[in-house]
Protein backbone atom coordinates (compact mmCIF):
# COMPACT_ATOMS: atom_id res chain seq x y z
CA UNK A 1 0.00 0.00 0.00
CA UNK A 2 1.28 3.57 -0.60
CA UNK A 3 2.03 6.10 2.03
CA UNK A 4 -1.24 7.65 2.84
CA UNK A 5 -1.39 11.44 2.09
CA UNK A 6 -1.17 14.05 5.00
CA UNK A 7 -4.32 13.84 6.77
CA UNK A 8 -5.96 16.22 9.22
CA UNK A 9 -8.13 14.88 11.94
CA UNK A 10 -11.19 16.75 13.26
CA UNK A 11 -11.57 16.27 16.85
CA UNK A 12 -14.41 18.25 18.81
CA UNK A 13 -14.21 18.77 22.61
CA UNK A 14 -14.07 21.33 25.20
CA UNK A 15 -11.61 19.22 27.85
CA UNK A 16 -8.50 17.24 26.72
CA UNK A 17 -9.38 13.45 27.10
CA UNK A 18 -7.64 10.34 27.00
CA UNK A 19 -8.97 10.39 23.00
CA UNK A 20 -7.04 13.50 22.70
CA UNK A 21 -3.92 11.51 23.44
CA UNK A 22 -5.05 8.37 21.77
CA UNK A 23 -4.98 10.54 18.30
CA UNK A 24 -2.09 12.34 18.94
CA UNK A 25 0.28 9.66 19.57
CA UNK A 26 -0.49 8.10 15.88
CA UNK A 27 0.10 11.51 14.24
CA UNK A 28 2.36 11.12 11.06
CA UNK A 29 4.83 14.11 10.86
CA UNK A 30 3.30 15.15 8.07
CA UNK A 31 -0.72 14.91 9.69
CA UNK A 32 -2.37 17.19 11.94
CA UNK A 33 -4.84 17.05 14.63
CA UNK A 34 -7.05 19.58 15.02
CA UNK A 35 -8.61 20.31 18.81
CA UNK A 36 -11.57 22.16 17.99
CA UNK A 37 -13.33 24.09 20.79
CA UNK A 38 -15.79 26.89 21.17
CA UNK A 39 -13.30 29.58 23.16
CA UNK A 40 -11.51 30.52 26.01
CA UNK A 41 -13.80 29.49 27.82
CA UNK A 42 -13.23 25.94 27.48
CA UNK A 43 -10.93 23.72 29.69
CA UNK A 44 -9.08 22.80 26.86
CA UNK A 45 -7.84 26.17 25.29
CA UNK A 46 -5.72 26.60 28.56
CA UNK A 47 -3.31 23.87 27.25
CA UNK A 48 -3.38 25.89 24.32
CA UNK A 49 0.96 26.37 24.90
CA UNK A 50 1.49 22.87 25.53
CA UNK A 51 0.11 20.73 22.82
CA UNK A 52 1.97 17.49 21.67
CA UNK A 53 3.83 18.04 18.20
CA UNK A 54 0.92 17.93 15.33
CA UNK A 55 -1.88 19.50 17.30
CA UNK A 56 -3.19 22.71 16.98
CA UNK A 57 -6.58 24.36 19.01
CA UNK A 58 -8.94 25.89 16.66
CA UNK A 59 -11.55 28.30 18.47
CA UNK A 60 -14.93 27.79 16.36
CA UNK A 61 -16.86 30.31 18.72
CA UNK A 62 -20.23 30.13 19.80
CA UNK A 63 -23.24 28.56 17.48
CA UNK A 64 -25.68 30.92 15.80
CA UNK A 65 -27.68 28.94 13.16
CA UNK A 66 -26.37 25.22 13.99
CA UNK A 67 -25.29 23.29 16.65
CA UNK A 68 -22.74 23.61 18.47
CA UNK A 69 -21.00 20.17 16.86
CA UNK A 70 -21.94 21.36 13.26
CA UNK A 71 -20.58 25.09 14.36
CA UNK A 72 -16.73 22.91 15.50
CA UNK A 73 -16.92 20.53 12.37
CA UNK A 74 -17.13 23.30 10.29
CA UNK A 75 -14.30 25.58 11.50
CA UNK A 76 -12.47 22.44 11.81
CA UNK A 77 -12.49 21.94 8.16
CA UNK A 78 -12.10 25.09 7.41
CA UNK A 79 -9.00 25.14 9.87
CA UNK A 80 -7.91 21.82 8.29
CA UNK A 81 -4.69 22.07 6.21
CA UNK A 82 -4.80 18.67 4.22
CA UNK A 83 -7.28 17.36 1.82
CA UNK A 84 -7.42 13.87 3.32
CA UNK A 85 -9.42 14.11 6.31
CA UNK A 86 -10.85 12.01 9.08
CA UNK A 87 -13.39 13.09 11.84
CA UNK A 88 -13.81 11.38 15.03
CA UNK A 89 -15.05 12.04 19.06
CA UNK A 90 -13.50 12.35 22.11
CA UNK A 91 -15.68 10.03 24.20
CA UNK A 92 -14.17 6.68 23.40
CA UNK A 93 -11.07 4.67 23.11
CA UNK A 94 -8.98 4.70 19.39
CA UNK A 95 -6.40 1.99 19.53
CA UNK A 96 -3.23 2.37 18.33
CA UNK A 97 -3.84 1.17 14.58
CA UNK A 98 -6.95 3.55 14.36
CA UNK A 99 -5.69 6.11 12.19
CA UNK A 100 -3.76 3.53 10.10
CA UNK A 101 -6.23 1.25 9.73
CA UNK A 102 -9.03 3.69 8.49
CA UNK A 103 -6.37 4.90 5.83
CA UNK A 104 -5.87 0.99 4.45
CA UNK A 105 -9.80 1.24 4.56
CA UNK A 106 -10.04 3.78 2.50
CA UNK A 107 -8.04 2.47 -0.29
CA UNK A 108 -10.02 -0.56 -0.61
CA UNK A 109 -13.56 1.22 -0.55
CA UNK A 110 -13.00 4.96 -0.91
CA UNK A 111 -14.65 7.14 2.09
CA UNK A 112 -15.14 4.62 4.72
CA UNK A 113 -16.84 5.06 8.89
CA UNK A 114 -17.17 3.30 11.21
CA UNK A 115 -19.94 2.36 13.38
CA UNK A 116 -20.99 2.69 16.76
CA UNK A 117 -22.15 0.63 20.03
CA UNK A 118 -23.65 2.77 22.79
CA UNK A 119 -23.23 1.41 26.00
CA UNK A 120 -25.80 2.86 28.65
CA UNK A 121 -24.42 4.68 32.25
CA UNK A 122 -27.80 5.18 33.69
CA UNK A 123 -30.67 3.12 34.30
CA UNK A 124 -32.83 4.40 30.80
CA UNK A 125 -29.72 4.48 28.37
CA UNK A 126 -29.11 0.70 29.79
CA UNK A 127 -32.73 0.00 29.39
CA UNK A 128 -32.87 1.23 25.98
CA UNK A 129 -29.09 -0.45 24.76
CA UNK A 130 -30.94 -3.04 22.23
CA UNK A 131 -32.86 0.06 20.61
CA UNK A 132 -29.76 1.79 20.17
CA UNK A 133 -27.94 -1.23 18.58
CA UNK A 134 -30.72 -1.68 16.27
CA UNK A 135 -30.54 1.88 15.21
CA UNK A 136 -27.61 3.51 15.95
CA UNK A 137 -25.83 0.59 14.71
CA UNK A 138 -27.24 -1.67 12.58
CA UNK A 139 -29.41 0.98 10.64
CA UNK A 140 -25.82 2.80 10.27
CA UNK A 141 -24.34 0.24 8.87
CA UNK A 142 -26.63 -1.66 6.69
CA UNK A 143 -27.83 2.20 5.47
CA UNK A 144 -24.01 3.14 4.69
CA UNK A 145 -23.82 6.03 6.60
CA UNK A 146 -21.72 8.16 8.00
CA UNK A 147 -20.82 8.41 11.75
CA UNK A 148 -19.04 11.71 12.98
CA UNK A 149 -16.86 9.37 15.68
CA UNK A 150 -14.93 7.56 12.96
CA UNK A 151 -15.33 8.98 9.24
CA UNK A 152 -12.16 9.16 6.98
CA UNK A 153 -13.06 10.71 3.48
CA UNK A 154 -11.22 13.59 0.91
CA UNK A 155 -12.55 17.07 0.15
CA UNK A 156 -13.39 15.97 -3.16
CA UNK A 157 -15.14 13.20 -2.64
CA UNK A 158 -18.12 15.54 -1.73
CA UNK A 159 -19.00 18.97 -2.71
CA UNK A 160 -17.20 20.66 0.19
CA UNK A 161 -18.54 23.90 0.05
CA UNK A 162 -22.35 23.11 -0.57
CA UNK A 163 -21.47 20.92 2.74
CA UNK A 164 -20.29 23.46 5.02
CA UNK A 165 -23.11 25.75 3.72
CA UNK A 166 -25.94 23.71 5.30
CA UNK A 167 -23.61 22.23 8.02
CA UNK A 168 -24.05 25.82 9.43
CA UNK A 169 -27.66 25.60 9.42
CA UNK A 170 -28.32 22.45 11.00
CA UNK A 171 -27.74 20.22 13.99
CA UNK A 172 -26.62 16.60 12.79
CA UNK A 173 -23.17 16.49 11.27
CA UNK A 174 -22.86 13.04 10.58
CA UNK A 175 -26.52 12.71 9.49
CA UNK A 176 -25.74 15.66 7.06
CA UNK A 177 -22.88 13.87 5.91
CA UNK A 178 -24.55 10.85 5.04
CA UNK A 179 -26.40 12.80 2.90
CA UNK A 180 -23.25 14.67 0.72
CA UNK A 181 -20.87 11.17 0.56
CA UNK A 182 -21.32 8.18 -0.49
CA UNK A 183 -19.32 6.22 2.49
CA UNK A 184 -19.27 2.73 3.00
CA UNK A 185 -19.46 1.80 6.42
CA UNK A 186 -17.52 -0.58 8.09
CA UNK A 187 -18.51 -3.69 10.09
CA UNK A 188 -16.22 -2.59 13.49
CA UNK A 189 -17.60 -0.70 15.97
CA UNK A 190 -16.31 1.36 18.58
CA UNK A 191 -18.10 1.13 22.11
CA UNK A 192 -19.30 4.39 23.09
CA UNK A 193 -20.26 5.52 26.67
CA UNK A 194 -23.44 7.42 26.90
CA UNK A 195 -25.71 9.19 29.23
CA UNK A 196 -25.19 9.27 32.94
CA UNK A 197 -28.46 10.46 34.32
CA UNK A 198 -31.76 9.70 32.95
CA UNK A 199 -32.28 13.20 31.67
CA UNK A 200 -29.76 13.76 29.66
CA UNK A 201 -30.48 10.27 28.31
CA UNK A 202 -33.78 11.51 27.31
CA UNK A 203 -32.54 14.34 26.03
CA UNK A 204 -30.28 12.24 24.21
CA UNK A 205 -32.65 10.48 22.54
CA UNK A 206 -34.81 13.53 21.84
CA UNK A 207 -32.00 14.63 19.60
CA UNK A 208 -32.04 11.35 18.23
CA UNK A 209 -35.65 11.55 17.02
CA UNK A 210 -35.17 14.53 15.23
CA UNK A 211 -32.33 13.39 13.26
CA UNK A 212 -34.31 10.58 12.23
CA UNK A 213 -37.28 12.71 11.66
CA UNK A 214 -35.23 15.86 10.32
CA UNK A 215 -33.33 13.76 8.03
CA UNK A 216 -34.98 10.49 6.87
CA UNK A 217 -38.75 11.73 6.94
CA UNK A 218 -39.75 8.42 5.62
CA UNK A 219 -37.47 6.05 7.88
CA UNK A 220 -39.19 7.39 10.84
CA UNK A 221 -43.11 7.04 9.36
CA UNK A 222 -41.81 3.37 9.07
CA UNK A 223 -40.22 3.14 12.41
CA UNK A 224 -43.24 4.23 14.06
CA UNK A 225 -45.51 1.92 12.02
CA UNK A 226 -43.40 -1.34 12.51
CA UNK A 227 -42.95 0.07 16.38
CA UNK A 228 -46.52 0.58 16.93
CA UNK A 229 -47.13 -3.30 15.32
CA UNK A 230 -44.24 -4.73 17.45
CA UNK A 231 -46.03 -3.08 21.04
CA UNK A 232 -49.26 -4.30 19.87
CA UNK A 233 -48.01 -7.76 19.07
CA UNK A 234 -45.78 -7.45 22.13
CA UNK A 235 -48.76 -6.80 23.94
CA UNK A 236 -51.45 -9.48 22.75
CA UNK A 237 -48.33 -12.35 22.44
CA UNK A 238 -45.90 -11.05 25.51
CA UNK A 239 -44.31 -14.35 25.21
CA UNK A 240 -43.35 -15.46 22.12
CA UNK A 241 -42.49 -11.86 21.17
CA UNK A 242 -40.39 -11.84 23.94
CA UNK A 243 -38.39 -14.41 22.73
CA UNK A 244 -38.18 -13.11 18.92
CA UNK A 245 -37.10 -9.92 20.00
CA UNK A 246 -34.03 -11.07 22.14
CA UNK A 247 -32.95 -13.69 19.35
CA UNK A 248 -32.82 -10.85 16.99
CA UNK A 249 -31.07 -8.77 19.12
CA UNK A 250 -28.65 -11.16 20.06
CA UNK A 251 -28.16 -12.42 16.31
CA UNK A 252 -27.35 -8.16 16.05
CA UNK A 253 -24.75 -7.86 18.87
CA UNK A 254 -23.04 -11.14 18.05
CA UNK A 255 -22.68 -10.09 14.17
CA UNK A 256 -20.99 -6.78 15.79
CA UNK A 257 -18.54 -8.43 17.91
CA UNK A 258 -20.52 -7.04 20.92
CA UNK A 259 -20.98 -8.99 24.04
CA UNK A 260 -23.33 -7.11 26.42
CA UNK A 261 -25.99 -8.88 29.09
CA UNK A 262 -28.32 -5.96 27.77
CA UNK A 263 -29.55 -7.98 25.33
CA UNK A 264 -31.89 -9.64 27.62
CA UNK A 265 -33.51 -6.05 27.72
CA UNK A 266 -34.69 -6.62 24.57
CA UNK A 267 -38.62 -6.56 24.99
CA UNK A 268 -38.63 -4.03 27.67
CA UNK A 269 -36.73 -1.97 25.27
CA UNK A 270 -38.82 -2.81 22.18
CA UNK A 271 -42.55 -1.56 23.65
CA UNK A 272 -41.01 1.75 24.80
CA UNK A 273 -39.96 2.23 21.55
CA UNK A 274 -43.19 4.17 20.46
CA UNK A 275 -43.62 6.15 23.69
CA UNK A 276 -39.93 7.27 23.27
CA UNK A 277 -39.87 8.03 19.75
CA UNK A 278 -43.64 10.16 20.59
CA UNK A 279 -41.99 11.75 22.99
CA UNK A 280 -39.01 12.77 21.64
CA UNK A 281 -40.83 14.48 18.21
CA UNK A 282 -43.37 16.31 20.67
CA UNK A 283 -40.28 18.31 22.33
CA UNK A 284 -39.91 21.46 21.36
CA UNK A 285 -36.30 22.08 22.21
CA UNK A 286 -33.59 19.53 23.78
CA UNK A 287 -30.34 19.87 25.66
CA UNK A 288 -26.72 18.84 23.79
CA UNK A 289 -23.45 20.00 25.23
CA UNK A 290 -25.24 22.51 27.50
CA UNK A 291 -26.85 24.61 25.20
CA UNK A 292 -30.93 24.42 24.26
CA UNK A 293 -32.10 24.31 20.29
CA UNK A 294 -35.07 24.56 19.06
CA UNK A 295 -35.07 22.92 15.53
CA UNK A 296 -38.39 23.69 13.31
CA UNK A 297 -37.15 22.48 10.14
CA UNK A 298 -34.16 20.79 8.87
CA UNK A 299 -31.99 24.43 8.13
CA UNK A 300 -33.27 26.44 10.71
CA UNK A 301 -32.04 26.08 14.13
CA UNK A 302 -32.03 28.23 16.91
CA UNK A 303 -29.88 28.86 20.43
CA UNK A 304 -32.21 28.67 23.03
CA UNK A 305 -30.43 29.29 25.89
Amino acid sequence: MSRPPPTSVLLPTVRWTDACDDVAAQLRPEDELLVVCDGDDDPVAARADELPDGVRLVRAGDPERCSGKANAVAAGMDAASNDRIVWTDDDFHHPPDWLSTLHADYERHGPVSEVPFFVGRDPLSVLVEPLYALGGTLGTHAGDKAWAGAALFERDDLDADAFLSELRLTVSDDGLLSEHLDATSLRRTRRVPVGGSVRESLERHVRFSKIVYRHEPRDMAVLLAVGAALTLAGALFPGPVAVLATLLTAFVYAYFGVGRWTVLLAYPAMMLQVPLFAYGLARRTFVWGGRRYRWPSKFDVRVVE
